[in-house]
């Protein structure tokens, strides 16, 4: 068994495990590692795996993990670990870096990181009668409603989730409440984790693009259980482009664990 260190962030509630992996301490292959680590009663436990490590044309590369081993875009981890990069002295207050929907470009004012994410091309945001489907990197179904507060995310999350449509790929749920023009309540559901998270940046993003495209206003201040966030962007021709995720990520604690 070998001994790794490793560190918590969390990003408004999000939380993940930070290795850094620039010296290949472990297999970033194994899916196996990220289910161990994540699991909140046999581990250290978080929503996500975030693995550091060396890249010839970047600052840096991310490998992100769902606890389920899965591999996606995380909005709020691309935050926690551009905060770790800056820890571990691979980047000042600037940077440009690989994740696992390509490259991103971040900026760090204290603990507030403000990420670069893809745009999003008209035919990745789909408008039904009652709900949006929109791919931020990760995909995510949006649905208004009021009293979020008092919603069983999980249960009416799960159902959507696992309904027939998306069973076999998966899809993030979220909850979307209007509190004006510019500001929303949002709660998700996520994949991977299989449960409501504090946050989600990809979802929030999401989120922000449906408040907009039902008469909101850019930039829209997001409400979650775990903090505020913020996303501005420009709407052109149906497309989102020029869009940055910005909020909270710290570091809660550094450890060592045999796998």
């Amino acid at each position: 068994m070998a001994r790794i260190e490793f560190y918590k962030y969390q990003g408004t509630g999000n939380d993940f495990v930070m290795v850094d992996n620039r010296f290949q301490k472990v297999n970033s292959k194994d899916k196996t590692m990220a289910q161990k680590l994540c699991d909140r009663k046999f581990g250290v436990g978080s929503d996500g795996l975030i693995l550091i490590e060396n890249h010839d044309d970047y600052d840096f590369e991310m490998i992100f993990f769902n606890p389920d081993g899965s591999q996606s875009m995380c909005g709020n981890g691309s935050r926690c670990a551009v905060k770790f990069a800056q820890f571990l002295g691979i980047i000042g207050n600037q940077t440009t870096f690989l994740s696992t929907d390509g490259v991103h470009e971040a900026s760090i004012d204290g603990d507030i990181v403000r990420l670069s994410m893809k745009d999003v091309p008209q035919t990745k945001i789909n408008t039904f009668p009652e709900h949006f489907t929109i791919n931020t990197g990760s995909p995510h179904y949006v649905i208004f409603a009021s009293n979020i507060k008092d919603k069983n995310v999980k249960e009416e999350g799960a159902s959507i989730r696992y309904s027939e449509e998306f069973a076999k790929e998966g899809i993030n749920v979220n909850f979307v409440e209007k509190l004006s023009k510019d500001q929303i309540s949002v709660r998700t559901y996520e994949r991977g984790v299989e449960n409501e998270t504090l946050s989600c940046g990809t979802g929030v993003t999401a989120c922000a693009i449906a408040h907009v495209l039902h008469g909101g206003i850019s930039p829209v201040k997001i409400e979650t259980l775990g903090g505020q966030l913020s996303v501005d962007f420009e709407l052109i021709d149906g497309n989102a482009k020029n869009i940055w995720l910005t909020g909270p990520a710290k570091n809660v604690f550094k450890g060592q664990i045999e796998l």
